[in-house]
């Protein structure tokens, strides 16, 4: 991530996108409507700051979860049970008012014949949540992109968030946490392969 901070020209645009500079101006405009003036020491290098972070927030519009989930592994002595990466931490941004959506993913799969390495399977929730999102669509992606890559007899995933947009403005109840699931192949055809996925997710 770093590295493609790094590397973004500070006076070139990339794909169309603006440039730092413009970026940088944004962030002073909205500060202004804010209502505080970007010329304060305090925020002398805030429209930086801003425009770096959001590169790092928002890096996975830089990555695709085909690459990251190319690689998989056959070498499984037979194994065909769930294999289950549970507690996936995330921090995304709501694609409605750009505040965050804080959670965590739960993903499993029934192998046919090849796995995943499990530090993949985290890194396609990076990939999805460090996109503007909605919590449907972002599980949705995770499922497919697992599904379509790896071809398992099945996907199963679930997320859990709470959403600063319901916490921090609106009807402003925090606390309260929305779940979403997404279910393919034996797990969408079998209630009792959903049952099985959702015992172990909660079983503690």
């Amino acid at each position: 991530m770093d590295a493609i901070i790094k590397n973004f020209p500070r006076g070139a645009s990339e794909n169309g996108r603006p440039t730092q500079q413009e970026a940088e101006e944004a962030v002073r405009v909205l500060l202004r409507w804010a209502g505080d003036d970007p010329s304060r020491e305090g925020l002398l290098d805030t429209p930086a700051r801003v425009a770096k972070a959001y590169r790092e927030l928002f890096g996975g519009y830089d990555m695709a979860a085909e690459d990251v989930l190319g690689r998989t592994f056959e070498e499984v002595a037979g194994y065909d049970e769930m294999v289950l990466v549970r507690d996936i931490p995330f921090y995304s941004h709501c694609e409605h008012h750009m505040v965050p959506i804080i959670g965590k993913a739960h993903i499993a799969y029934l192998p046919d014949g090849r796995v995943l390495g499990l530090s993949k399977m985290a890194r396609v929730v990076e990939i999805y949540a460090r996109r503007l999102q909605t919590q449907e669509t972002m599980t949705a992606q995770i499922a497919k992109s697992i599904d379509e890559t790896l071809r398992p007899r099945g996907v199963a995933v679930l997320i859990e968030a709470e959403h600063m947009c319901m916490a921090m403005r609106g009807v402003q109840k925090q606390g309260s946490t929305t779940l979403t699931t997404t279910f393919t192949g034996a797990y969408k055809a079998d209630a009792a392969e959903q049952a099985r996925f959702m015992m172990m997710v909660r079983n503690r």
